[in-house]
């Protein structure tokens, strides 16, 4: 199974940032929509990506700091300064098995999908965990079938 496999039932909506943005906006769209990452984008280049792990490792930060003395508001912190810039990318003809391999090896659990400079998608571990279990169920009702319909000897 490739890359591209997985992100045509996943579908193609897109959500993305501009660098620019304030991260509490970005939380917001992640939040309203459910997802865990923002691709974020400056001039329609990929510049990084915005995930659940940065947030958390900020607001962790913000808190350590708090304790220290007075913090500017978490409000004031723009995506540029808290994103994974140049994240790793896979092409949609990679292989799963070496998509999960670089996930595992970047400690990436969201990967922008690109075909040159051209953004397909985002990849996620809860999507590759869908693709092969629905592949492996599919593989065992054929197998089954198979064995069902196995010629009586005679």
């Amino acid at each position: 199974m490739q890359v591209n496999e997985i992100l045509k039932v996943k579908g193609n909506t897109l959500f993305t940032a501009s660098p620019d943005a304030l991260l509490s906006e970005g939380v917001i769209t992640m939040a309203e929509n459910d997802i865990g990452s923002l691709v974020v984008m400056s001039q329609g280049r990929l510049v990084g990506m915005l995930t659940f792990r940065e947030v958390l490792k900020v607001l962790a930060r913000r808190q350590t700091e708090h304790r220290a003395g007075p913090t500017p508001p978490v409000a004031e912190i723009y995506i540029r300064d808290v994103m994974r810039p140049d994240p790793s990318v896979v092409s949609p003809e990679m292989d799963v098995n070496d998509l999960r391999r670089v996930m595992v090896e970047t400690r990436q659990r969201y990967l922008p999908v690109m075909d040159g400079d051209v953004l397909l998608g985002v990849i996620s571990f809860h999507d590759v965990a869908r693709a092969v279990l629905d592949e492996q169920s599919f593989e065992n009702k054929m197998l089954k079938a198979y064995i069902r319909d196995w010629p009586a000897e005679g």
